[in-house]
């Protein structure tokens, strides 16, 4: 392990490489800014140019760059137009979003590239130790497993509430997981709920659920209620987090980091579920003080999803190098590009091919730290987003999201839906509907029913819930989750009652 070690850190630091690894950053960073153009978007784009390199590390090198340089910067459309364009970053939204409101946009996107470069940081601490006995954890999990672990992100749906909404939540939950069944079916492959339109028979595309449910109803809100939703002056405040508030996210952004990793781990898993269950988390066992403050411009509720999300990007890398098995639709790209490559991705490949395997490795912690340096200086010019005037703000936002709607599917039908769910959606906000449910049981509702499906044809029936001991454990799991918050309001009744009564 030493001896590969070094001949990563060699190949990583190699002149080459080192210009890929800033290029891969720049690159992810400032078109993952726009929203509609993921990850999967870019990589997509740029794997010809990698491919044309020949060397095998350096165009992985560049493209792992352009992957976690990406998610890092697909933060700051979240942050400072709610507009999140992936998946990943929709829970930064909640509490970023906020704060940019608030007149701390400059502190929302030093604590998301704090928190990101920590989660990515530690995230390949822990690839380079424990990638090979991972590998065989990871094996463990099947569809049961899976279908255990979406329950479990389900069930943590009262954290994206606000106060006396869990009623509203669930409603908007169910509406999601509605959603999720149009398109063709998990048993059968036949079209459902597309009411004959062609361009329905892939379901609804998540890049246009994603802007109609938060860009869209925003430029609408400015546009009806201008004055509660005035801009900033300009100037750009608080920069700095106080040391306070760093004791306060540091042992979220720990939590985080290494929940997001081992989420990340499992093959399908991703970005995404590890970024809305370290918001989940981190909110059901903040004190209820605290609690309240999630949704509102909570520093911790910003700095647990955007610890996670980089944290899992890296730990996605672990099925992907170790047993040659994509982990999400991104990883699944850059199998792909290994394999156009010749190289075969699976567990010789840290034998066969120490240099790639451990160099693309290294380049994530150089990596992390380019970013952490061309980010840190750019704040407030990037947070000088919000002092645009409300006029040129709204055909901006207007302009992206559409633009990004239509490039997640190719298609018009995409922008009537975009039109048609945003109108819905700001009807939702206007009777105060928390829209996350909706779009995380959208997510996550597709997943789970198609490793319900394969559980149930492995199993011929749902024997597999006690028959799997993992399967049981997620289920209980998910069980005291949904009940723990009903418990927990009925003690707070009950101790104000007690006060009310003297005793």
């Amino acid at each position: 392990m030493l001896e590969g070690l070094l001949i990563g850190l060699n190949t990583a630091l190699s002149i080459q490489n080192l210009l890929m690894v800033i290029a891969g950053c720049l690159i992810g960073t400032f078109i993952g800014m726009l929203p509609g153009l993921g990850p999967m978007s870019i990589i997509a784009i740029m794997i010809p140019v990698a491919i044309s390199m020949g060397d095998p590390s350096t165009a992985l090198i560049l493209l792992a760059g352009v992957y976690y340089g990406a998610i890092f910067g697909g933060s700051t459309s979240s942050i400072l137009l709610n507009a999140p364009g992936v998946a990943g970053t929709v829970a930064s939204s909640f509490d970023g979003y906020p704060m940019a409101r608030q007149g701390k946009a400059g502190k929302a996107l030093t604590i998301a590239a704090i928190a990101s470069f920590a989660g990515g940081t530690i995230g390949a601490l822990l690839l380079m130790i424990f990638a090979p006995a991972l590998s065989s954890v990871a094996l463990l999990f099947h569809s049961a497993e899976y279908f255990a672990l979406m329950v479990v992100g389900l069930s943590a749906i009262a954290a994206f509430a606000g106060t006396g909404q869990v009623a509203k939540a669930m409603i908007m939950t169910i509406l999601g997981l509605i959603m999720a069944t149009v398109g063709e079916g998990a048993l059968f492959n036949l079209p459902r709920f597309t009411m004959g339109i062609m361009d329905l028979q892939s379901g609804f595309g998540f890049i246009t659920l994603a802007m109609a449910m938060f860009a869209l109803p925003e430029a609408l809100f400015l546009v009806l209620k201008p004055k509660n939703l005035q801009g900033g002056d300009g100037e750009i405040k608080d920069l700095r987090i106080s040391r306070a508030e760093a004791k306060a996210i540091a042992p979220v952004i720990g939590r985080q980091s290494l929940q997001g990793f081992f989420i990340g781990v499992l093959p399908g898993a991703g970005a995404t579920i590890a970024s809305f269950l370290g918001y989940a988390v981190e909110r059901n066992i903040a004190p209820k003080d605290e609690q309240e403050d999630f949704g509102k411009g909570s520093i911790k509720g910003l700095a647990a999803p955007e610890s996670a999300n980089n944290a899992a990007c890296t730990g996605s890398f672990v099925p992907l190098l170790t047993l040659g098995i994509p982990g999400s639709g991104t990883t699944a790209i850059l199998l792909g590009a290994l394999i156009a490559l010749n190289v075969t991705p699976g567990p010789r490949l840290m034998l066969d091919e120490p240099q790639i395997f451990w160099a693309v490795i290294m380049s994530m912690f150089i990596g992390n730290l380019v970013l952490l340096i061309l980010n840190l200086p750019l704040i407030p010019y990037i947070a000088k987003v919000l002092a645009v005037p409300r006029n040129y703000l709204i055909p901006f936002i207007l302009f992206f999201t559409l633009m990004g709607a239509y490039i997640g599917q190719n298609n018009a039908t995409e922008l009537l839906l975009l039109v048609g769910f945003g109108v819905c959606a700001t009807a939702l906000k206007f009777a105060d509907y928390p829209l996350a449910p909706l779009l995380i049981g959208f997510i996550l509702g597709g997943m789970m029913e198609d490793n319900f499906a394969r559980s149930m044809q492995l199993y011929d029936g749902i024997a597999f819930i006690w028959e799997r001991p993992m399967t049981l454990a997620l289920l209980a799991i998910a069980a005291i989750l949904v009940v723990l918050p009903s418990y927990r309001a009925r003690r707070a009744k009950a101790r104000i009652k007690g006060v009310a009564d003297g005793e």
